[in-house]
């Protein structure tokens, strides 16, 4: 059912590396990050917020910049392991007729932006300025804790055909979602742990999450409590709970623009080439069989809009068990 991966793909990404936000305040956003999130501000310029996890050694992976209309996420990045990477990154785009430009971004090496074929922009660099890691200067730590970066979900009108796109770029499945013959979400990689990229269908692209890693199972329990002490109680939208695909500890957090970000305990290594994908029947992951409740409504259909993208509608779209659907069937009963 998943589409065949290049081993050997045309260009080397490595991982997942940063996300760009635009927010109506970054005053605001940037009390949110730093002391709920517990991520270290690299610099701060010209109105714009670079932060980075403090196990990140890599100028950011969070970058906060004001907007000029409603919130939306400008791009989103990814690393590749060598300069002449993004030299064949741009030719490959540009053989497939998919816009790929050459920018200039503070703090980054050279920069590709490219899109993929569903709109998704996406910048790619083989560097970055370096910065102290501050995972020991436990005196200095707030909020979450959080360590790094570690992947995003996108929601796309064709979760198949990228998935196809990406799989030509190396990206292997880990984990994947069906219902019968239809993709529902496909778990990509490239660093050798099982995400980098989730792929969901929907009104599209959108970025549903992106996700950094925390160093204990607590500190999941701490965004929660930081959230509440900081004036940002509402915002905890799912969890804390355990995820059937991957198996982590997770909690769903919306910060003030409504952006949506995950923090979560790690995940199981990749890297063996023998390893399999994992398929899940949807009904399988219902709240029968894993503890908590299902996620609310807003959770599955709510997500931030991709500057200057065109949305597109899906073939079909998702009918998930939802908190609402849960609680109507038990007052039904």
């Amino acid at each position: 059912m998943l589409p065949k991966v290049d081993l050997k793909p045309p260009f080397n990404i490595t991982r997942f590396s940063h996300v760009v936000l635009e927010v109506e305040d970054v005053e605001r956003s940037r009390d949110f990050y730093i002391n709920v999130a517990g991520l270290v501000e690299s610099s701060f310029e010209s109105g714009v917020s670079y932060l980075r996890g403090l196990s990140e050694a890599c100028h950011h992976s969070l970058v906060l910049a004001p907007a000029n209309g409603r919130p939306a996420c400008r791009r989103i990045g990814y690393r590749v392991f060598l300069e002449e990477d993004l030299d064949a990154a741009s030719d490959f785009f540009l053989r497939r007729e998919l816009p790929a430009e050459w920018i200039e971004v503070p703090h980054q090496g050279r920069t590709l932006l490219v899109s993929d074929p569903e709109g998704t922009r996406i910048e790619l660099c083989a560097s970055m300025v370096v910065c102290a890691r501050q995972y020991l200067e436990v005196h200095t730590h707030r909020g979450a804790r959080a360590q790094g970066l570690d992947h995003c979900q996108l929601i796309v009108s064709d979760p198949m055909a990228l998935s196809a796109f990406y799989a030509d770029l190396g990206f292997r499945t880990s984990e994947y979602i069906t219902a019968g013959d239809t993709l529902l979400a496909n778990f990509l990689y490239r660093k050798g742990v099982c995400l980098d990229l989730a792929l969901v269908p929907g009104t599209g692209p959108r970025l549903h999450h992106f996700a950094f890693t925390v160093p204990e199972s607590r500190d999941i329990f701490a965004a929660c409590d930081c959230a509440s002490r900081q004036g940002y109680a509402a915002g905890v939208e799912r969890g804390p709970g355990r995820h059937g695909p991957s198996g982590v500890l997770f909690v769903y957090l919306r910060d003030p623009d409504g952006h949506r970000v995950e923090f979560f305990n790690n995940h199981y290594t990749t890297i063996d080439i023998e390893l399999e994908p994992i398929r899940w029947e949807a009904a399988s992951l219902s709240t029968n069989v894993h503890w908590g409740l299902p996620a609310p409504a807003k959770w599955y259909f709510e997500a931030s809009e991709f500057t200057g993208v065109p949305l597109i509608e899906p073939a079909i779209m998702p009918d998930p068990m939802t908190l609402e659907k849960y609680v109507h069937a038990l007052l039904s009963k």
